[in-house]
């Protein structure tokens, strides 16, 4: 009776409080998104609005080329996916499965790349993508996102390897499947909450991307959407009724797949941790 008069009075009102604070800026977002104009610079602020309107979405999406910058992002986030999927998958193997030198070593590595801010290299990598005539261009983006969550996506989905028992490929092959065989047809369906953890963490990190296409990109037709959305941010104001109104467009995607996914998102996360 004590544990739960303790959990009930204490655990539960600082998990509530908790949610207010997390919850308390998209509040916030939505509450001047449906804002007119006169009422986001009120004073005192009206938390609720008092003539809520729908017309700063209309507004972005057709006054603005807000669907261009989507279609944009979406590029750009499914090509990082493709990529690094296509890449993750035998590294992630390889270091799960095989026995070679300095594989503890090779896997702080990984951890040692995440540590570092990509602005510390942002200027190389500006040479580099200079030399290779992809400025102003989507594939740089879509390279460069993926250079940068490879590390990690290696180092989650070898972790969830690692969790499947060795027995059911060395049954495989045993069967008569190739090593190739073994890891696609019984692996691979077997760390599939894996594979779709790497996959969302992946396309949420090149959706939500700013700085490599702040520095990249420079025509309006090509920008992204965090890039699109950093027009409402003039010289000497700041479209706020806008610019919170675009910011929950761009969060319905990924609001979608984490609706669709969250079950075995949460399945890959805990195998990932298990001998990660």
């Amino acid at each position: 009776m004590k544990k739960k008069n303790f959990s009930y009075y204490l655990v539960y009102p600082a998990i509530i409080f908790i949610l207010l604070v997390l919850l308390f800026p998209f509040f916030v977002m939505i509450s001047t998104a449906l804002k007119p104009l006169e009422e986001v610079y009120t004073t005192p602020p009206h938390w609720i609005p008092k003539n809520p309107t729908l017309a700063n979405f209309s507004d972005v999406w057709f006054k603005y080329p807000l669907g261009s910058y989507f279609k944009n992002s979406l590029i750009v986030a499914v090509g990082t996916t493709i990529i690094n999927t296509i890449l993750c998958i035998p590294a992630a193997y390889a270091v799960a499965r095989l026995r070679f030198r300095a594989k503890s070593f090779i896997m702080y590595l990984f951890l040692i790349v995440q540590m570092f801010s990509p602005i510390i290299v942002v200027i190389s990598l500006f040479k580099i993508i200079a030399r290779l005539g992809l400025l102003d261009n989507l594939l740089s983006l879509i390279f460069t996102n993926g250079v940068f969550t490879l590390a990690f996506a290696i180092w989650l989905l070898s972790g969830y390897f690692s969790s499947v028992p060795k027995e059911i490929e060395e049954a495989a092959l045993i069967d008569g499947c190739s090593r190739i065989q073994s890891i696609t047809r019984v692996l691979l369906p077997v760390a599939m909450p894996g594979v779709i953890t790497t996959v969302i963490y992946t396309f949420i990190t090149a959706w939500n991307e700013f700085m490599f296409a702040l520095t990249f990109i420079t025509s309006m037709d090509k920008r992204p959407l965090t890039l699109g959305l950093y027009n409402f941010v003039g010289r000497w104001t700041v479209q706020w009724q806008y610019l919170m109104a675009a910011a929950i467009l761009a969060l319905i995607p990924v609001v979608i797949l984490f609706m669709f996914i969250e079950k075995d998102l949460v399945k890959g996360l805990a195998g990932g941790a298990v001998k990660g």
